[in-house]
């Protein structure tokens, strides 16, 4: 089964790459990536790419090893600094330019990082472009990493009234909005135009992944959530890595996702909701 990781990170971020090394424990380089994608059968990836305060990508120079290894096989998504967004009158410039990359087929919010709701009118030009180049917009949802991280911005059901107010842009809220599950689960039900993604439930090496996909009450809540909304044609495949190997994070999805729909979730759904990756995808198998 070929497989899409919809969601990953690779940038220069210092907290990344200590994530890499103390918690993931992988090998956080290109070859160890790519290596990672063979060994899972991944055959397409999307990198949340990291705004800097000065507005530039922190996964400039990686991203170019990163191409160099894997030339067909990596897509981005633009992150967003709204701070940026107030404060330079170029920075919707600088953003609507890497939109017009060809590997770059999203956008990415990081609410609760940033303390701004995403229904906040800082955001209404960065939803323009998503309509203009047809492009979704995954937003961080859940727990943060950061202790500074403030959880109120954060919540799922803040995509709530965004999906209301622009119902003709793809929204994801990624990690299934952890803990907030159930909640996700009715946003994906009752909102045709949002999609969730599985990335960055576990964080730890393989031996943790294991033992956390045999522990029926941490993977009991999750499976309610699919259940109660009974919509796996809106959950997409990701892992956060390097929160967690590749592989053994394939395992665990399939553990909670019933195997009838997993072709779905590890593959098609994100060709639906990702229309410009699709896009290359196709001209890449028309070679």
């Amino acid at each position: 089964m070929k497989i899409i990781d919809a969601h990953l990170h690779f940038s220069n971020h210092d907290g990344l790459k200590e994530t890499a090394r103390e918690i993931g424990q992988v090998d956080y380089s290109a070859k160890g990536l790519i290596r990672e994608f063979k060994e899972a059968n991944v055959v397409a990836g999307i990198v949340m790419t990291t705004p800097r305060d000065d507005g530039s990508q922190c996964d400039d120079t990686m991203w170019m090893d990163l191409k160099k290894e894997a030339p067909d096989l990596l897509f981005s998504c633009v992150g967003i600094n709204p701070i940026r967004l107030q404060e330079d009158p170029n920075e919707l410039g600088r953003i609507e330019k890497e939109l017009n990359k060809s590997h770059v087929v999203g956008i990415k919010l990081y609410a609760g990082y940033f303390h701004c709701y995403v229904y906040d009118q800082v955001y209404n030009p960065i939803y323009g472009l998503a309509r203009k180049y047809n492009v979704p917009v995954a937003i961080h949802c859940g727990d943060t990493q950061s202790p500074r991280g403030v959880l109120k911005y954060s919540h799922p059901l803040t995509v709530d009234e965004l999906a209301v107010a622009h119902q003709d842009i793809h929204f994801i809220i990624c990690h299934l909005g952890v803990p907030w599950v159930m909640d996700t689960s009715e946003l994906i039900l009752k909102n045709p135009n949002v999609y969730t993604d599985v990335s960055g439930l576990i964080a730890g090496n393989k031996e943790h992944v294991k033992e956390m996909k045999n522990t029926r009450f941490f993977t009991d809540p999750v499976q309610q959530g699919f259940v109660y909304a009974n919509r796996y044609d809106k959950i997409l495949f990701g892992t956060d890595w390097p929160l967690a190997p590749i592989k053994p994070y394939v395992e665990f999805v399939k553990h909670i996702i019933p195997e009838r729909y997993q072709e779905d979730v590890f593959y098609n759904n994100a060709l639906k909701v990702f229309p410009k990756m699709k896009s290359m995808i196709d001209a890449q198998t028309n070679k």
